[in-house]
């Protein structure tokens, strides 16, 4: 009797280890788990490289941004300010929202990037040609977005405008603003950057 449970049990294991005849049905699980890791590690190689073009450095790298424009910028109160919170060029000019962030992106690769192989603004004297150009294009495009970027910090509703002069308390109220149809970049052009010669 005992011999013949041995024997069965010795005839259970090889079934147990033989490859299955459909071993190509292996490759469905094991793929798809490989293609669910390959797309987690491209995913986080993507928005690393993406938040990486986000940062000041990356934007330093350019000389026209950091021997033109980023003296400008540190001369103003988004630099340096009594609390300590300081917007860089991210937090202007790129939106947060995915979808809008990546337009944002496929829109410099196209017409930023070859202006900068060309050397279009690589001198001050061709930067200063173009920087009423420049400006206006930015001021249009912040327009077209209701100042969406500027909103990410400065809310009207939660201004204090008790603590604001007359002027201010009248073009920050809500009646105001929808009355008008303006938006934050209509009154505060030149709040980082000089405004162009030549700007009225």
């Amino acid at each position: 009797m005992a011999d013949q449970e041995e024997e069965k049990v010795e005839r259970r294991w090889p079934k147990l280890w033989r490859h299955p005849r459909k071993w190509y049905l292996l490759w469905i699980p094991t793929g798809g788990i490989l293609m669910f890791v390959a797309g987690i590690i491209f995913w986080g190689g993507f928005n690393t490289v993406l938040e990486a073009t986000n940062s000041e450095g990356f934007c330093l790298s350019c000389h026209e941004m950091r021997e033109f424009l980023y003296p400008e910028y540190q001369e103003t109160i988004h630099y340096k300010n009594r609390t300590g919170v300081r917007a860089t060029c991210s937090d202007c000019h790129v939106p947060k929202p995915w979808i809008y962030k990546m337009g944002r992106k496929i829109q410099a690769t196209f017409n930023e990037v070859p202006k900068k192989i060309l050397g279009t603004i690589s001198t001050r004297e061709k930067f200063e040609a173009h920087r009423l150009e420049l400006a206006k294009s930015v001021w249009a495009s912040m327009k077209s977005t209701d100042s969406r970027e500027c909103r990410n910090c400065h809310d009207l509703t939660s201004m204090d405008l008790a603590k604001q002069d007359k002027s201010a308390q009248k073009k920050h109220s809500i009646e105001y603003v929808r009355e008008t149809g303006k938006t934050c970049i209509d009154c505060h052009k030149g709040v980082a950057h000089h405004l162009p010669e030549g700007y009225e």
